[in-house]
This record gives C-alpha cells, sequence and structure tokens, in this order.
C-alpha cells in the first residue's frame, strides 16, 4: 500500500461524519487516502466516491480495538505521511452516579486504546516518511468536563493525553504530533449513537443553535493544520461553533 511520489493518509473512522469528510479533503489535498473503519460496505463506497473525482483512495475494514487486525494493517506499509486518529465516539450522558461501566469500558477502548494501537503499529512509518503527521482528534470535552459526560470526558482526556506525552517522547523525528478538539459539531450519527438511537434526545443537544459546526469544518480545519510547512506544528487546535462559549454556556434561539 505505497504509491510513489503519492504520500499516505490513513484515517480511522471513516465510514461517516468527520472521518468522511477529512478522507476526502485529504485527498483532494494529493493524499493518496487508505479509508479504515468496521463498515466495510461504506468506506468502499467512499473509497469509490473518491476514485471517481479523480483522487486516489482505498478502504480497508479495521477495528482499531483489536490489535492484531491493527498489525497486520499497518505491515502492509513501508511508509506514511499522515496518521488521523478518528476513530472513536461517546456513548450515554448518565451521571457518575448511574453510569454504565460496559459504557465507559467501550468508550475507553474506541478513544484510547484504539488511538494507541494504531498509533504504535504505524509510528514506523511515519518515521520513514521523513515528513510524518500524527492527528489525534479529542475534543473540547478532553479539556473541560460537564455534567452527564463524565464517561466521554474520561475517554477524550486519554486520547489528548497520548497526543501530549507523544509529542514530548518524539521530539527531535521527522514526525508532528497535532491535536485538533472539536467542540459542538452535528453530524449524522454522533448524537443519536451517544442516546441509542433516540433521535428526540439527539435533536435536543443541538437545539436552538443556529450554526453548530460541520464534519467539513472540522475536516477543514485538520486538512490546513497537515499542509502546513514541515517545521511548523499545531499543537492543539480547538474548534467551536461561535454559539458555544463552553461547554456547558450555548446561546440557543429557542
Amino acid at each position: 500500500m505505497t504509491a510513489t511520489g503519492t504520500p499516505i493518509a490513513v484515517v480511522t473512522g471513516a465510514s461517516s461524519g468527520i472521518g468522511a469528510a477529512t478522507a476526502r479533503q485529504l485527498a483532494a489535498a494529493g493524499y493518496r487516502v487508505v479509508l479504515t473503519a468496521r463498515r466495510k460496505d461504506r468506506i468502499e463506497a467512499l473509497a469509490a466516491e473518491i476514485n471517481e473525482a479523480g483522487h486516489q483512495a482505498t478502504a480497508y475494514a479495521l477495528d482499531v480495538t483489536d490489535r492484531a487486525a491493527v498489525d497486520a494493517f499497518a505491515g502492509a506499509f513501508r511508509t506514511v505521511g499522515v496518521l488521523v486518529n478518528n476513530a472513536g465516539g461517546a456513548l450515554g450522558a448518565d451521571p457518575v452516579a448511574t453510569g454504565d461501566p460496559a459504557d465507559w469500558r467501550q468508550m475507553y477502548e474506541t478513544n484510547v486504546i484504539g488511538t494507541l494501537n494504531v498509533t504504535q503499529a504505524l509510528l514506523p512509518a511515519l518515521d520513514a516518511s521523513g515528513d510524518g503527521t500524527v492527528v489525534i482528534l479529542s475534543s473540547t470535552a478532553g479539556h473541560a468536563t460537564y455534567e452527564g459526560g463524565a464517561g466521554y470526558v474520561a475517554a477524550k482526556n486519554g486520547a489528548r493525553v497520548i497526543a501530549e506525552t507523544l509529542r514530548l517522547e518524539i521530539v527531535g523525528r521527522p514526525v508532528r504530533v497535532i491535536e485538533i478538539a472539536p467542540g459542538m459539531v452535528k453530524t449524522e450519527e454522533f448524537a443519536t449513537t451517544r442516546f441509542r438511537g433516540d433521535n428526540e434526545k439527539a435533536a435536543k443537544v443541538y437545539a436552538g443553535v443556529a450554526a453548530p459546526l460541520t464534519a467539513d469544518d472540522v475536516a477543514e480545519t485538520i486538512t490546513w493544520a497537515v499542509t502546513r510547512p514541515p517545521h511548523v506544528n499545531i499543537d492543539l487546535l480547538v474548534v467551536r461553533p461561535r454559539a458555544q462559549a463552553s461547554n456547558t454556556k450555548v446561546h440557543r434561539e429557542l
């Protein structure tokens, strides 16, 4: 899975939302994009769309929490230019007193262990590129807590700490580490998944907010950060909609 003269960008969680939008934008920016996600049909359709648009994309079904599968995937690469650790997500919004440990465990496995698995496995190929970039999608949740969000906040704090620590540990090597922390982003699945298909609860997250961020907004931010000159590292970029001043203060026109 290499292409002479064309840098490779691996995007996890590319079957929808921010991951899919990022894949499209990185492909348009000149990368050969490798799309990974568990839903094979979706990433294959997206790869076909990108290729039909005249860009380069390959789909690879992958569960980032399966270390053996991740290692097998990574073994196919000699060099990788960009890794976008986007796979993650939230489950539930219960208080600490009644939160389901299974939800917490699943969020930690995907957001933290999944990010660790793929980053560890691809780090040699990122090094070998001579100009690698690791992007970790955290969240404003990883920087400030809120009621009902402890499990997700804890998981995104874990992702944030991976970015901060890795940057310290590999300084001097030809790999940048970028953390992108989005605030309120309205995608087709995030809130619906969090509330297990309850569309009414999901809609309340965005009720009255005139313009939450879109997946394309975040993808554009990621692409901008990745395409800076090699000596420029965007350590942390927090991006929110104008209507969101913090995780707990949002202007709603109700």
